[in-house]
């Protein structure tokens, strides 16, 4: 019998046909979209909605537009998914209408930084909660947080390069759970509602107001529903994606924007404002003030929806790397999946590495303030392609097609989102276009002709090698699907 690990070696220098089966079903997409969004964000900082709002009416106004703003860019989306026939989301938009450097600062930008600084953040929410909830009321050490972040970042990144449905079951028990507890937190608000508790109501629009205070308001509301476009990332997995992806976002988003509405009135009902203010953690003073002896609970639930929310942002970040490997923008390696489990490890293994050595860093929310600008301004990038290819490419074929009011309105948001940091802290967005542009040196690195070409220094082409052997791992020549247009 052959040794497999020959049989691998031997088709190093070759492109491997395998039919990348889509096991993503319309269920894993709203998995996706609600486990995604809803993280930490609802429990924990509902706060800087409501500070910067001035009152709970203002604040709840804010939470609804919110959703409907991300869902008018969802449904952008959806079109984008569909007429570019490619996962990677809005690398593989801006690469589509506006060419490869801008494409490669987007996946630089969201490689380094964004996506692992954003799962640092999260896992470590996950590791706080969790302990939280066994340790009454005691602060945790730092090296303990740290720990247990990375053993989330590991145990999620192993199930991920295990299969891509253990990968997708763990997003949806983990979405149940999140949504549970939310519905849990709704259902105690209205029942206080019920009984008359509506002194924290009574003057709802009672405070002070001011436009800038209100973009502010905005800008902390559409953090909590950043993800609605993550679904996108992974549209090369998706099972009819024509029909599924749209639905996804039809169900998810009205879904979330529904939770997070409700959610927030019941905090108004049972916490006073003053108190909103001073809490670091709103659903804790919520917990303590309604569940008594099962207070508890709410930590656990808290680390039940991070742990969620960090598995479906490995998911795709991982599917983003690949997509840039496959346009040449990394090296090969990281486009290669494995031959039997079609799970890309090799890009879900660089970006576990780059997320622990975030968890290292003590100023890791220093770096996602800088980068809100960047990570907008993708946003912004991957709406102009959209309009681009609407007046370059009229003749595609376009299975979802929006109204042209909706991605110009969402396009002149988004540049309002760009404007406001760039007057208030000039200094943060100089930062973050100063990072997105430390890209540039590594394009022109990575996209040489002698890197292009073959001609890698040989410890180069062993390690390549090695990697292959030892990961069971292959470049992909997809057969052509017939569900997406070929662009």
């Amino acid at each position: 019998m052959r040794n497999p690990r020959n049989t691998i070696h031997e088709k190093t220098e070759e492109q491997v046909e395998i039919d990348p089966r889509r096991q993503i079903t319309l269920i894993n997409g709203i998995g996706i979209i609600v486990g995604t969004i809803i993280g930490s964000g609802i429990f924990v900082s509902p706060k800087g909605v409501f500070i910067h709002a001035g009152s709970p009416g203002v604040a709840l106004i804010v939470w609804a537009i919110s959703g409907l703003f991300s869902t008018a860019g969802a449904l952008c989306f959806a079109e984008l998914g569909t007429v570019v026939a490619k996962s990677g989301g809005d690398y593989a938009y801006i690469l589509e209408a506006f060419g490869p450097i801008p494409a490669y600062l987007s996946l630089w930008v969201n490689m380094v930084i964004i996506r692992p600084a954003s799962q640092a953040v999260v896992s470590l929410t996950f590791a706080l909660y969790l302990l939280e909830s066994f340790m009454d009321g005691c602060a945790p050490p730092d090296l303990s947080l740290q720990l247990l972040a990375v053993a989330c970042i590991c145990l999620l990144t192993a199930i991920n390069c295990a299969s891509v449905r253990w990968a997708m079951r763990v997003q949806d028990i983990f979405t149940v759970a999140k949504v549970f507890a939310l519905v849990i937190i709704i259902i105690i608000g209205i029942w206080k509602l019920i009984q008359g508790n509506t002194q924290y109501l009574e003057k709802p629009f009672d405070g002070t107001f001011s436009i800038s205070g209100l973009a502010l308001s905005f800008y902390s509301g559409l953090f909590a529903f950043g993800g609605w476009n993550y679904l996108n990332f992974v549209v090369d997995e998706l099972q009819n994606p024509y029909r599924n992806l749209p639905l996804a976002i039809w169900i998810g988003m009205p879904l979330v924007t529904g939770i997070y509405f409700l959610v927030n009135l019941a905090y108004f009902v049972v916490v006073p404002g003053n108190e909103i203010i001073a809490s670091t953690a709103v659903a804790m003073t919520f917990g303590s003030k309604t569940l008594g002896a099962l207070q508890w609970t709410i930590p656990l639930f808290v680390a039940f929806s991070t742990f969620g929310g960090v598995n479906g942002t490995l998911f795709t970040s991982a599917r983003l790397m690949e997509a840039g490997a496959k346009e040449g923008h990394l090296p090969n390696l990281f486009g290669f999946i494995h031959v039997k489990r079609l799970t890309p490890i090799p890009a879900l293994l660089l970006n576990a590495l780059i997320t622990i050595a975030m968890l290292i860093v003590s100023d890791v929310f220093v770096l996602i303030n800088y980068l809100s600008f960047a990570l907008w301004l993708t946003v912004a990038a991957s709406i102009a392609s959209l309009l681009f290819l609407r007046w370059k490419k009229p003749e595609i074929h376009r299975p979802i097609k929006v109204p042209i009011f909706l991605p110009i309105l969402f396009f002149c948001c988004c540049i309002f989102l760009l404007v406001l940091p760039a007057v208030e802290e000039p200094l943060n967005t100089g930062m973050s276009l100063l990072l997105t542009l430390s890209g540039l040196p590594f394009y022109f690195l990575v996209t040489r002709k002698t890197v292009q070409g073959g001609r890698l220094p040989n410890f180069c082409r062993k390690f390549v090698e090695w990697s292959q052997c030892s990961l069971a791992v292959l470049p992909v020549q997809a057969k052509e699907d017939p569900l997406l247009p070929q662009s």
